[in-house]
């Protein structure tokens, strides 16, 4: 049956690639993206400038951005991590261990500098438009590997900038939108059946399945709405047996916990998010995204960079963790771990030793891990004040294009035909940064 659904829910639309076949051998299977809202200042925590340091309250020279404005120098010092090297600041000692298992990007760069319209072009590669997001689109070009779980799943305490369009399908079919799981003790809500009999809800929901297949049929099979809702009562009728088990955390270990920095009964925080991440990638979910703040409460330190302290205290073990805890059950070679923002941070203000700093989307950190990346290396520079890309820029199209060739695709030819266009997620840009690949 799951065939035939998916083969009509294919003719809603075209693409150069069968859903579930890659166009070359991938060396990541699935992928977990880590994003942290509100723009993580790339100056205290992944980018170290000693000429910033030693220009505090300087006015930035002309010509760079921010031109006649006050330099502000980090706070935190920077310590080489893992036996690379890589210098990272005391913000993250837990994930600084893990760096030679991390290639970090010091060349990103973005093109808008609100949140709203950066966190849509990180996900969708658009800032514009609602687009499909990048995890729609692995799990419209790898298809599912567990039919009783999604093969897009988000877990997200809170709305981030741009809201439900972070994971949105948009015009691709909508068994590829994702699913926001929400941390708490029902973190899938209506999930246990109604029924206490399981053979009459089987056979309600074969009944209604039947209905709605011969519906679909009526209509040529291009109702990609019906299609999608056709698919999600299959999903959700084997999420009921496997869900669950699947964030039912108090199966795991004392070490485990430990390891995570997860107190033994939380089903909350980000140490919670880490680790069900985990079992879902064990069970088969292609992308899985870790939303770590919401819109109203991030890492946007406008008025004090302090603020940084406490949200980095809170990612800091769980990543470092979730990367060990891959590595030792042999899992990091095939996931590639992502972590992102919408951009980085200033290093100046318009006022002399001023606390925060501004929205930065011309240079900014992002890092990957695992499933084919060369871990223990920093690619591309900013400037000596990271004011800019000064070698080997990484556009978030590029970033893009990179994730879809580690999975296996041409980001060129994983495309949906929409109103009598191709689209892609990196549309009309982007190239494969070949220099980070193992």
């Amino acid at each position: 049956m799951m065939p035939a659904i998916l083969a009509e829910m294919s003719r809603a639309g075209q693409s150069e690639v069968e859903p579930g076949r890659a166009h070359f051998r991938p060396r990541a299977k699935r992928v977990i993206f880590l994003f942290m809202t509100g723009g993580v200042s790339h100056l205290d925590a992944f980018d170290p400038k000693p000429r910033l340091v030693a220009d505090h309250g300087q006015k930035v020279p002309r010509g760079l951005p921010g031109a006649g404005k006050f330099l502000i120098a980090p706070k935190r010092e920077f310590r080489p991590g893992g036996q690379a090297g890589t210098l990272v600041s005391d913000l993250f000692p837990r994930v600084r261990e893990c760096m030679d298992d991390i290639c970090l990007i010091r060349s990103m760069t973005a093109d808008h500098g609100n949140h709203f319209e950066a966190t849509l072009q990180m996900h969708t590669g658009s800032f514009s438009f609602a687009r499909p997001s990048i995890g729609s689109w692995v799990s419209y070009g790898l298809g599912t590997d567990n039919q009783n779980l999604p093969s897009f799943v988000v877990l997200a305490p809170h709305l981030p900038y741009a809201g439900g369009q972070v994971w949105g399908n948009d015009f691709l079919p909508g068994v590829h939108q994702g699913v926001r799981v929400t941390p708490g003790d029902d973190p899938v809500p209506n999930l246990k059946p109604r029924q206490a009999v399981p053979s009459m809800q089987e056979m309600e929901l074969d009944l209604l399945q039947r209905m709605n297949r011969r519906h679909l049929r009526d209509r040529g099979g291009d109702d990609a709405a019906l299609a999608a809702r056709v698919q999600s009562f299959e999903t959700a009728f084997g999420m009921q047996a496997e869900a669950p088990e699947a964030f039912d955390v108090t199966r795991e270990s004392e070490a485990t916990h430990a390891l995570y920095g997860l107190e033994r009964g939380a089903t909350t925080g980000f140490a919670w998010q880490c680790l069900v991440a985990r079992r879902l990638a064990e069970r088969g979910v292609r992308f899985i995204e870790l939303i770590d703040t919401g819109a109203s409460h991030n890492w946007d330190s406008h008025g004090n960079m302090g603020e940084h302290d406490a949200l980095a205290r809170n990612v800091d073990q769980p990543i470092a963790g979730l990367l060990r805890d891959l590595k030792s059950r042999g899992m990091l070679d095939d996931t590639l771990v992502v972590w992102a923002t919408e951009f980085g941070r200033t290093a100046y203000n318009d006022t002399p030793n001023h606390q925060g700093r501004e929205h930065h989307k011309e240079v900014f950190s992002c890092w990957m891990a695992g499933g084919g990346v060369k871990g223990g290396m920093v690619h591309g520079a900013s400037d000596d004040f990271g004011l800019t890309v000064a070698q080997d820029g990484v556009h978030v199209h590029d970033f893009h294009a990179t994730i879809l060739h580690l999975l296996g695709f041409d980001h060129e030819k994983l495309t949906f035909r929409h109103g009598g266009r191709d689209y892609r997620l990196t549309d009309v840009h982007g190239k494969v940064v070949r220099a980070v690949l193992a």
